[in-house]
């Protein structure tokens, strides 16, 4: 049997990245999706290659691929280098995710989240979909996108084009659970906080943190330890949301 192949998005930092080294340690062949092949994409590669090596897989293959996913024809570009190849698992990982305020809003701006946050998971997703029916894990093969808990209803100020575009993924997972069924998951991680945006003040992060029930943010570890359990184990769940927010949702 070959070993088992993934594949995620946005693996160059943060949540991506971080999800590759799990499915490193776990044995996986890994083609880790970036923006460009810069030197921290290339440092990140060689991250989880170490840590391959590390957890005693020193023949796993770990792959760089190059597209922007806010350009749709690079989104069917990299769609197409999966064509005649096998895979087990997909983590969308890569976003957008910009602050502007209602009056400041274009076109542009509004578009950039949907085709990153929500075009490019449907339209990747749909292009491989030959190479996720060849899995050969027992559950069959999984998908995993990350939303965000605050989509779902607890909306804050200036980021109108952003939950907009994570509300639509949303929607896709569940239109991809059904239309996969029964031989791809496809499931939906919906954070709170597992790694705070740049520039995010102390002041916020305290105010945040006091309105969790666990008391404390999340990481980037757990997130990629839930997505590895929906892709790899939950094998009668598909169609689903978790949650990732030490409780966050129970505050309003």
């Amino acid at each position: 049997m070959r070993r088992p192949r993934s594949l995620v998005t946005g693996a160059a930092a943060r949540v991506g990245l971080a999800t590759a080294l799990e499915f490193a340690s776990r044995g996986h062949d890994l083609v880790m999706a970036v923006r460009c092949l810069d030197a921290r994409a290339e440092a990140a590669a060689a991250r989880v290659r170490a840590r391959a090596a590390a957890a005693g897989h020193p023949a796993a293959t770990i792959e760089l691929r190059a597209a922007d996913l806010s350009d749709p024809s690079a989104v069917s570009t990299l769609a197409a280098t999966f064509a005649g190849e096998c895979l087990d698992a997909v983590v969308h990982c890569a976003a957008r995710y910009d602050a502007r305020p209602l009056g400041d809003l274009d076109s542009e701006h509004v578009l950039e989240h949907f085709r990153v946050n929500a075009l490019a998971p449907l339209m990747l997703t749909q292009g491989i979909r030959k190479s996720l029916e060849a899995s050969v894990l027992d559950a069959g093969a999984g998908v995993v996108c990350f939303t965000d808990m605050h989509a779902e209803g607890r909306l804050y100020r200036d980021h109108a084009s952003y939950f907009a575009s994570k509300g639509a993924l949303g929607s896709i997972v569940s239109a991809l659970a059904l239309e996969l069924a029964p031989t791809v998951r496809v499931n939906a991680i919906a954070p709170g906080v597992v790694a705070w945006p740049q520039g995010c003040d102390v002041a916020f992060q305290e105010r945040y943190i006091a309105r969790t029930p666990l008391a404390r943010a999340g990481t980037v570890e757990e997130a990629a330890q839930c997505a590895a359990w929906l892709a790899l184990e939950a094998s009668f769940i598909t169609g689903t949301t978790v949650r990732l927010d030490g409780g966050r949702w129970l505050t309003a």
